[in-house]
């Protein structure tokens, strides 16, 4: 866990199901980065976690009003704040 300030960042790969919270910052590098970002995972946007599979992998998320579906390894180099509703 990184804290900056007041607000606690954290990696997206460590999120509790059904909260919301916002991109402050991509660690990702390379194509990996650019898909991410394709995807609508940019700073300032508001990412819900839907639901996690049994496993730990993939990681279900809401962005922009439309479902998407990640990596657990993709999500760790997305640093996210908590918001509220």
């Amino acid at each position: 866990m990184i804290v900056m300030g007041l607000a606690k960042e954290f990696r997206l790969a460590e999120a509790e199901v059904g909260k919301t919270y916002e991109v402050v910052r991509l660690e990702g590098f390379g194509a990996v980065r650019r898909r991410i970002m394709d995807m609508g995972l940019v700073p300032k946007t508001r990412v819900k976690l839907i639901n996690v599979a049994p496993l730990g992998d993939p990681l279900d998320l809401e962005v922009k009003g439309f479902n998407l579906t990640i990596r657990k390894s993709e999500a760790s180099t997305i640093i996210v704040k908590e918001v509220g509703q």
